[in-house]
């Protein structure tokens, strides 16, 4: 049976075993997808979702939850979220998240300005790979691993860490050739 988001909403306050299970199945893999393109594992995925869903399900039982969007929309803010926290936690991202936001003040644009983010990183993915070797390399290491100059001069043999500076500038102008190309 498919369930309308008022009728989620309704069947969680009926601790309906039916309508929470649809939610579990509905949206996972819309967050395991954006746990997975982002540092995370499978087991990471099914933590963070199942934090979102209990966030969502507290929120619908204590009678707190104002939604202005999508259930989608809100569990994929809230996994998002938890996400990114857990990685800045793990040192993996560098990077602030605003304590600030709200949950509660999830909408419509957020949902747009979701999609517009997957998109551009699909196509950042896609940029990535038509990048080529050793920047692929490079760039993975430095942004995504927190690998020093140093640390990449001795990994690909490159004569000194001045070298790898140089060969990332010139890899960051190619992929942001790239990528503009292809976000146009």
């Amino acid at each position: 049976m498919g369930y309308s988001d008022a009728e989620l909403i309704q069947g969680i306050r009926n601790k309906d075993d039916k309508a929470l299970k649809h939610l579990y199945v509905t949206h996972y893999n819309m967050v395991r997808h954006f746990i997975v393109s982002n540092n995370g594992t499978e087991d990471d995925a099914k933590d963070i979702y199942q934090e979102g869903i209990m966030v969502f399900y507290e929120k619908v039982l204590s009678g707190n939850l104002e939604l202005s969007c999508q259930i989608k929309t809100f569990l994929y803010a809230v996994c998002r979220r938890q996400w990114l926290k857990k990685l800045v936690r793990q040192s993996r991202f560098i990077g602030k998240i605003e304590e600030s936001e709200s949950l509660a003040e999830i909408s419509d644009d957020d949902a747009i300005d979701i999609d517009e983010r997957e998109n551009d990183i699909k196509k950042m993915q896609g940029a990535m790979s038509k990048l080529g070797e050793p920047c692929v390399t490079i760039i993975s290491d430095y942004y995504l691993h927190n690998a020093s100059m140093q640390d990449i001069c001795n990994k690909m043999g490159y004569t000194n860490a001045d070298n790898v500076k140089n060969q990332k500038y010139k890899c960051l102008v190619r992929l942001k050739k790239i990528f503009f190309i292809n976000r146009g």
